[in-house]
């Protein structure tokens, strides 16, 4: 019995990690306003090594329409330009000597029904990864033995009800991020 649990929480919790990385991978997904979270991926090539954004400069949201990058050393603001540019975030830098500016242009409707495909492919991916988790939860249900019939039965059940509930989320998920995607 409690190798059956542990199989349930083994499964339950990589489909939760699945529905954490969609989360995080939507807020990534700009919908109109500027956000910190737009940049939290860029790596700065920082003393030879690739350093988050954050840990580089002072990442803040002066308005609706800006994100303001301050670094804490100087020298860094060529490296961060860089840095930016080749995310592929779309985003013109802009810097004064001291601070990097990045104007968050209008989403033009073509550019959101592009976000609104890339929130869909995220959220395929994360059914593609729960539907793994119930894969090797029964694959490791298969592998026990000494166990009825039946209790296997209810095992496999509980995870296919787990597998729905999680599919469901995603799906609401993306529902949410469309229509934010959307609303102009």
């Amino acid at each position: 019995m409690e190798e059956l649990d542990l199989i349930l929480e083994s499964v339950k919790h990589d489909m939760d990690g699945a529905v954490k990385h969609l989360d995080h991978a939507f807020q990534r997904i700009r919908a109109g306003r500027a956000s910190t979270s737009m940049v939290q991926d860029v790596m700065v090539e920082y003393y030879g090594a690739p350093t988050p954004i954050n840990q580089v400069a002072n990442v803040s949201v002066p308005d609706a329409m800006t994100i303001s990058i301050q670094p804490w050393d100087r020298t860094a603001i060529g490296a961060i330009e860089k840095a930016i540019i080749n995310s592929n975030l779309g985003f013109a830098p802009s810097n004064n000597g001291e601070n990097i500016i990045l104007n968050v242009p209008p989403l033009t409707e073509e550019r959101r029904r592009e976000l609104a495909k890339q929130a869909k492919v995220e959220a395929e991916n994360t059914k593609i990864t729960v539907r793994n988790a119930r894969q090797d939860g029964l694959k490791e249900l298969k592998k026990l033995e000494g166990v009825s019939e039946d209790i296997l039965k209810g095992v496999e059940d509980e995870i296919q009800g787990f597998t729905d509930k999680y599919v469901k989320l995603c799906d609401e998920h993306l529902k949410t991020k469309e229509a934010e995607i959307m609303k102009v």
